[in-house]
């Protein structure tokens, strides 16, 4: 849980199950702030959860997306959505 477990970290988990994205696009759909976001994937690849690819076109563009390690934490993920849907009405 030390690992993953801070809510941002987990909101950037659960948003890379839909494929890769670049920072942009995870500070828009997690609301994280530009002083938050770039903590939390800065650590996320070092723990092995989430890979980082580097395109060095012009404009540079950094792309993440969830490594194996991070993948296999999906149905979690999945029975959590459950477990909410049962006993907070999906709120």
């Amino acid at each position: 849980m030390e690992q993953i477990g801070s809510k941002w970290r987990l909101l950037v988990l659960h948003d890379l199950r839909d494929g890769e994205k670049r920072f942009n696009e995870l500070k828009r759909s997690t609301d994280a702030s530009s002083r938050t976001l770039p903590r939390v994937l800065e650590h996320l690849p070092e723990t092995g959860v989430v890979e980082r690819r580097l395109e060095e076109d012009a404009p540079v563009a950094t792309y993440y997306s969830l490594a194996e390690t991070g993948r296999s934490l999906c149905p979690v993920f999945d029975e959590i959505e459950a477990w909410a849907d049962d006993w907070l009405g999906g709120t």
